[in-house]
């Protein structure tokens, strides 16, 4: 939708600039990192803009000025890669952390800074509005300005990032319904990247083939001992992979960068096996790739491999949504993402476009994806499975990978914590997810600010519930839903549901993950004061995430009290009681989990008992009120090269 919309679709679009005005007062108050000029550029422009005479040379100028922005903004995300090694490199961990912020953050900020100097010098010449027809008003020299600005970014390899940025200002001066299909990902470049550095291989890995595999990041600090290193790493590998009689190491083909991430860095690359035939019952003659991952960490006493990751289901947890975006020292970042999606072809490749810092391509990769998908099959949306969220209606279908979320207008009865903040600031919240470390236990989700999609899309009667209780991010005219909100996250299924036809094994593995999961979360400073286990998914790694963020608040802000140490039979309230803010008694926890069986709450105790306990709650507290950066573990202890390591251990890293 967008220019010479029809008159119904008009009054959608008012409608869409009415609603959104709040979001986009949230979105302004996003944290400005002070390293954009983009207020700079735009005024300097202006003054051009104002003393050329005629209306094709001002739309000339103004697009411009929008591409100046955008390429403030484009030069900044990209040099981030490179401070981030530089942080790894200096053992700079709250550094780090500050990039992975700023990178998610500094597109949403430049539109910030862009949006009310447009506004205010075009007033309604030039921004459509008036007439819901795209062409009054100025709508016409709108149109002239996005020729311009899509005639001078055509050329470009970074052009459909740049037009997803002319289409995020449209839609903010231009109070416009967002339109994936007009900047949509382009396709990777045809051949072999340029970014791969092979390695011939004689016949298995080499401790000095290892030492080389592990200089292609150049990493500008010592290792603490590079060939002892290299000699674990070629026997870890041989051993995993079987080299010997049969099974032959031929090439490694490595990414020539590094891949940084918060405390961590890895390099990634596949290898090659060529298997001779073992006759009857033996595996059949042939070749084949693999993945391979090796995770660096850097200690007090140098850089050291940590882990070897040899398996595509690892891989793929370690590239999750549910973890911070990696910074990657490559600028082809289509032929990056084609190329990680031949490692991990079970992950959407637009979830790979956000892993590696490309957000905005992401969430076009993922609505195409979403809409295909629906077309394709003959499920329409309609409640996902599960109960029935008290803040957040949720929707998918079995031909998508997805489940997509509005926010109820009001919440239902089962509404458990006082009076209701309003709809933004649930949005705020699942913002503020999207912005910070996940820890590899919260799911990432995409919002969708001024959404239209197609009526057949969706189950009548569920589209009739939505437009009830969430009228006010929800309407509906004619072939047309428009969303003033969407929230997208990956399908997962409740831990409850998921409990209710597991195995045994896979019930106990999976009690043992949702302790972790709320472990982790504590790290990054995350406290679900609804710990239901209804908010947690489980995923087909079997692995456990919340995925629910109406209920997130900030731990250190959390008043964690116990009435442990009060007598039986003592019926005097207890002081905490009188206390505002958020109070979380550690040994209801368990109760509030719902799991459904004895020995699987007794399997809970023995496994994060410490979790029940006021000790192990105000000491995170106090870890992260001093500024600490807990490791937390992103692959399975097997993985580790030092399986017994005591810093492998602690209670903050992820169990297997």
């Amino acid at each position: 939708m967008g220019q010479g919309a029809a008159p119904q679709e008009a009054r959608i679009l008012a409608r869409a600039g009415r609603l959104a005005q709040a979001r986009a007062m949230a979105l302004a108050s996003k944290r400005d990192f002070g390293t954009l000029r983009t207020a700079q550029i735009v005024n300097a422009g202006m003054a051009e803009l104002l003393a050329v005479p005629s209306d094709a040379e001002k739309a000339e100028t103004l697009a411009r000025i929008v591409l100046g922005a955008f390429d403030d903004y484009y030069v900044r995300s990209r040099k981030i890669p490179w401070l981030a090694k530089r942080a790894f490199e200096t053992r700079d961990w709250p550094g780090a952390i500050e990039l992975s912020q700023e990178r998610l953050a500094i597109f949403s900020v430049s539109i910030d800074k862009i949006v009310p100097i447009l506004t205010r010098a075009l007033g309604g010449a030039g921004t459509g509005k008036g007439t819901g027809d795209g062409k009054g008003d100025g709508g016409g020299f709108w149109d002239a300005v996005e020729a311009r600005y899509r005639a001078l970014a055509a050329r470009r390899y970074e052009a459909d990032l740049a037009l997803a940025y002319l289409a995020s200002v449209r839609r903010r001066v231009h109070e416009d319904v967002w339109d994936p299909a007009g900047h949509r990902a382009r396709a990777p470049a045809p051949g072999r990247p340029d970014f791969l550095r092979d390695f011939e291989a004689p016949g298995r890995m080499t401790a000095r083939l290892a030492e080389a595999i592990l200089k292609v990041p150049a990493i500008e600090a010592p290792f603490r001992d590079l060939a002892s290193d290299a000699e674990r790493v070629a026997a870890r590998i041989n051993a995993e992979l079987e080299i010997g009689a049969g099974r032959a190491l031929i090439r490694v083909e490595v990414v020539e960068a590094g891949f940084y991430r918060n405390r961590g860095a890895y390099i990634v690359g596949a290898v090659e096996i060529e298997v001779a035939g073992g006759g009857e019952g033996g595996a059949p003659a042939g070749r084949t790739i693999g993945p391979l991952a090796l995770a660096l960490l850097h200690s007090e006493g140098g850089v050291e491999v940590d882990a070897v990751i040899l398996r595509e289901a690892t891989l793929r947890h370690i590239f999750s949504s549910t973890l911070a975006n990696f910074h990657v020292t490559v600028g082809a970042y289509h032929e990056l993402v084609d190329y990680l999606h031949g490692l991990m072809p079970a992950r959407p490749r637009g979830m790979h476009y956000s892993t590696v810092g490309y957000n905005h391509i992401g969430k076009l990769a993922v609505i195409e994806q979403i809409t295909r998908g629906l077309a394709r099959g003959k499920e329409r949306l309609d409640h996902a499975p599960g109960p029935r969220g008290s803040v957040a209606m949720a929707m998918t279908s079995p031909a998508i990978q997805y489940v997509l979320k509005v926010i109820r207008d009001t919440p239902s009865d089962q509404y458990k914590w006082g009076a209701f903040a309003g709809v933004d600031s649930v949005l705020a919240k699942y913002d503020r997810v999207h912005e910070q470390n996940r820890s590899g236990s919260m799911l990432d989700n995409i919002i969708y600010s001024n959404l239209s999609m197609p009526r057949a899309l969706f189950a009548p009667a569920f589209l009739d519930e939505m437009r009830a209780m969430a009228g006010g991010c929800v309407s509906a005219e004619g072939e047309t839903v428009f969303f003033r909100h969407l929230i997208v996250q990956h399908k997962m299924v409740p831990v409850p549901l998921y409990l209710e036809s597991c195995t045994r094994q896979e019930a106990e593995l999976v009690v043992i993950r949702l302790g972790q999961c709320i472990r982790n979360n504590a790290a990054t400073n995350v406290f679900n004061k609804d710990l239901d286990g209804r908010n947690y998914g489980v995923s087909d790694l079997r692995f456990v995430y919340l995925f629910d963020y109406d209920a997130v608040e900030t731990l250190t802000e959390v008043k964690v009290r116990t009435n442990t140490g009060r007598e039986d039979g003592e019926e005097d309230i207890p002081e905490w009681f009188f206390e505002d803010g958020i109070v979380f008694l550690p040994e209801e926890l368990e109760a509030h989990l719902r799991l459904p069986e004895r020995d699987l709450v007794r399997l809970f105790r023995a496994a994060h008992g410490e979790l029940l306990t006021l000790d192990y709650w105000t000491r995170m507290q106090g870890w992260l009120r001093e500024g600490r950066v807990p490791r937390v573990r992103t692959y399975p202890r097997s993985c580790q090269l030092d399986l017994d390591d005591p810093v492998g251990n602690l209670t903050l890293i992820e169990a297997r």
